[in-house]
């Protein structure tokens, strides 16, 4: 269901983007390097948080960045991490495959700004051996994304 959600999404956008599906589970970082033949820098996570008023938001960072909880309290307040049942209920897609595109309902999205240290990135489509290849700006437009610093600095 949820890949099917990502392509009508991208249909409704009328965007010709080719999703990347392989045999190998991508549920990780590592694993979706490895499938994609990329560094793991480059691909996009997206996570799922509830903020202390209530809004549940996700935040799309480059794969080898952490939360820098200062930042991001800064930013967007307090704020943990949703459990991976609620996750799936919000976005429609399972935990591995969470991807800030053809969401069950609509949730604020928030960019971290470790993305642009890429052209284009990989975030997952929908299931657990899945992406898209996404410029970075495409990702900014075709999400409503809103720039956001609360990452830690990639050495």
């Amino acid at each position: 269901m949820s890949l099917n959600s990502v392509r009508a999404f991208f249909q409704a956008l009328q965007l010709d983007m080719p999703i990347l599906e392989t045999e190998a589970n991508t549920a990780t970082v590592a694993l979706a390097a490895a499938a994609h033949g990329v560094e793991p820098g480059r691909i996009a996570k997206t996570l799922a948080f509830k903020l202390a008023d209530g809004r549940e938001i996700l935040l799309v960072a480059r794969g080898d960045a952490r939360i820098d909880n200062a930042k991001f309290k800064t930013a967007l307040g307090k704020g943990k991490m949703l459990a991976t049942e609620v996750v799936a209920e919000i976005t429609g897609h399972p935990v591995g495959g969470v991807c800030p595109f053809g969401l069950a309902k609509p949730l604020p999205i928030y960019l971290d700004i470790s993305l642009k240290s890429y052209d284009e990135v990989l975030p997952a489509a929908g299931s657990v051996n899945s992406a898209v290849c996404i410029s970075v700006t495409l990702l900014a437009q075709v999400t409503q994304g809103v720039w956001v610093d609360v990452c830690q600095p990639v050495a």
